[in-house]
């Protein structure tokens, strides 16, 4: 890939982790916490973190979270983390995704944006992956933002693209 087109990649890239960022920012305490909503707030944005960080890896092979975070996203049966993330375990995992992400980006060649993703079920290339890992991001954000609104009033405002480094 051009550097062009990296950077293009990056700035909207890092404009859909600056959204979501945000939304988990503005999360009000009581919110954060609530078990009884479903989906939970922490879950969905732990849910939204824990898939960048994976699709970033272009692998299952190899791939663990950083602790404190498990493999228990990846159970077909769909069971929650033991705890509640706090907001400040996953704005450091946020801060992970971010550095990764602007690394992977910085890093692709054309060779590797034309290799096969090794994902079952997913017959994408690495570059495509990135696109469909953006998009999941920023669907992760967009649905934070609609609870913020529907139990704040108010949610973040839009993020023309990224202004920051990683």
């Amino acid at each position: 890939m051009d550097t062009t087109s990296r950077n293009a990649l990056w700035h909207q890239f890092g404009a859909a982790i600056d959204m979501l960022d945000n939304a988990l920012q503005a999360c009000p305490e009581e919110l954060w916490r609530d078990r009884s909503r479903e989906p939970q707030f922490w879950y969905l944005t732990y849910h939204t973190l824990f898939w960048l960080d994976l699709y970033l890896s272009g692998s299952l092979e190899g791939f663990s979270p950083p602790p404190p975070f498990t493999l228990t996203e990846l159970d077909p049966a769909g069971t929650l983390p033991d705890q509640v993330y706090t907001r400040e375990e996953l704005a450091g995992y946020l801060q992970h995704g971010r550095a990764k992400c602007r690394a992977t980006i910085d890093a692709l060649t054309p060779n590797e944006a034309g290799r096969r993703a090794a994902f079952a079920g997913l017959d994408l290339t690495i570059g495509e992956l990135l696109l469909y890992n953006l998009r999941h991001v920023q669907h992760g954000a967009a649905q934070l933002n609609l609870i913020l609104r529907q139990n704040t009033g108010a949610a973040p405002h839009w993020i023309r693209r990224v202004t920051g480094g990683a």
